[in-house]
Parts: C-alpha cells; sequence; structure tokens
C-alpha cells in the first residue's frame, strides 16, 4: 500500500496513541486494587499491543489481514464495591475514569483515519480497530456501572 503524507502522519499519531494506551493500561492494572479490574487492564493492554502492530504493519505499507471479531472479550462482571466511597473504590474509579478517556480519544482518532484513508482495506482494518477501542470503553463502563461508579 502507497501512504500519502497526510495518511503517514495520522499513522503516526496512531501509533502514539496505541503506545500510550498499552502503557497505561499496563500501568493502571498494576495499580488497580479489584482483581477483576486488574484482569480486564491486562487483557485490553494485551489488545492494544496488538493494536500497535497491526498500526506498525501499516507504516511499513502492509494492510494486516482482519480476522473475525479480534479482539473481543466480554467478561461478566461482579460487584466489588458497595455503595460506600472506600479509598479503594475511589483509586479504581479514577483509573477507569482515565482510561474511559483514553477510549474516547482513540476512538475518534480512529474515525477521523477511516475518512481519511483512500485504501479500502485500510479503511476496513482502521474500523475494526476502533470498533474494539469502543468495545474497551464498554467493558470499562460495565464494570464501573456495576460497581456503582460514576462514568
Amino acid at each position: 500500500m502507497q501512504l500519502t503524507q497526510k495518511e503517514v502522519e495520522l499513522l503516526k499519531d496512531l501509533s502514539s496513541q496505541e503506545k500510550l494506551c498499552v502503557d497505561k493500561y499496563t500501568r493502571h492494572s498494576e495499580c488497580a486494587k479489584d482483581a477483576q479490574l486488574k484482569n480486564l487492564f491486562s487483557e485490553i493492554a494485551k489488545m492494544e499491543s496488538t493494536h500497535l502492530t497491526m498500526i506498525t504493519d501499516m507504516q511499513n505499507g502492509n494492510v494486516p489481514q482482519q480476522s473475525g471479531g479480534g479482539g473481543q472479550y466480554n467478561p461478566t462482571f461482579k460487584a466489588t464495591y458497595t455503595t460506600e466511597e472506600t479509598a479503594d473504590k475511589q483509586n479504581d474509579c479514577y483509573l477507569c475514569t482515565d482510561l474511559l478517556t483514553a477510549e474516547k480519544h482513540a476512538s475518534h482518532l480512529y474515525d477521523t483515519c477511516v475518512f481519511e484513508f483512500g485504501d479500502e482495506n485500510a479503511r476496513t482494518c482502521l474500523n475494526s480497530i476502533q470498533s474494539q477501542e469502543q468495545n474497551h470503553g464498554k467493558l470499562i463502563y460495565d464494570y464501573m456501572k456495576t460497581n456503582g461508579m460514576q462514568a
């Protein structure tokens, strides 16, 4: 795939965003108090790492092949926290809010890229990653809702 200068710059932005997401999810997993939240963040970090690899492939002119539904991870959460505002709940709520904001930003960036790329396969790949980013946000939202946290 031959990239335009604009596409090169957009992929550079996506690469930076994905690196940041991998780092945030990894660090936030270490800081989370709830074991199921640690696991959620760890699993999403792996998916973000896959996204980074896909973006790197695109930067090298290769559009990765899409596999059906890749990156879908749908755990069922059990309430860890009650309505009481404990320090652990506040910590985990902060981490979730930070990562939910990052997912909103990433999804918006992918949305822009889908409209800016000329190659149909590249648009399909970017759209698939965007869908996965939206799923990550939904998972965080679902965790927060289950645990009585404001999003």
